[in-house]
């Protein structure tokens, strides 16, 4: 029971329980990033960090075909992330982290060779992913399905990727 004398707040925007066995379906597992984004706080970051340690299996690939590839995981995800999201009945589940693996795969494209690099990667991706600047949040709020889930993180990573490159550039070289 509530004391009416006291100021009432607005109830936090909790994202849906997720049905028993939900992630044994292998759509659902990617989309969630292989469970990282079942995290029950920050899944979006939780996600981010779990896309490095697959990032180091892409390193190896030549350019173009790493290229290639970022744009195959980018269409998978429209597809991945609209089929859970229209399961769970919910537009953009905060669990739902394929599209941070992508634009955590899209900054880490410069290849960057040191654990720094790698880590200003990561904050640089953040920043972009969290805060949403324009154009990120017109398109996050006008994109619907699968490829509004998976667009946002793409710019994000792009702009980050651009900050990296500036940064590496002109102020602090950490060896990309």
């Amino acid at each position: 029971m509530t004391d009416p004398s006291l100021p009432q707040q607005e109830p936090e925007q909790i994202e849906p329980i997720l049905p028993p066995h939900f992630l044994r379906d292998p759509v659902h597992l990617l989309a969630f990033g292989f469970g990282s984004g079942a995290v029950n706080r920050a899944p979006g970051t939780w996600g981010s960090l779990a896309a490095i340690p697959l990032y180091w299996l892409l390193f190896w690939l030549p350019g173009p075909v790493y290229w290639i590839a970022i744009v195959g995981f980018f269409l998978l995800g429209i597809w991945l992330c609209g089929k859970t999201a229209r399961d769970l009945k919910v537009h953009d589940h905060g669990g739902i982290v394929w599209d941070e693996f992508v634009g955590m795969w899209i900054v880490l494209g410069l290849h960057p060779q040191t654990l720094e690099g790698v880590l200003i990667a990561f904050v640089a991706f953040r920043f972009f992913d969290v805060l949403k600047p324009w154009p990120i949040s017109w398109i996050d709020r006008h994109t619907p399905g699968g490829l509004g889930i998976m667009i946002d993180d793409v710019i994000a990573g792009f702009m980050a990727m651009a900050l990296v490159y500036v940064v590496d550039q002109t102020l602090i070289p950490f060896a990309l």
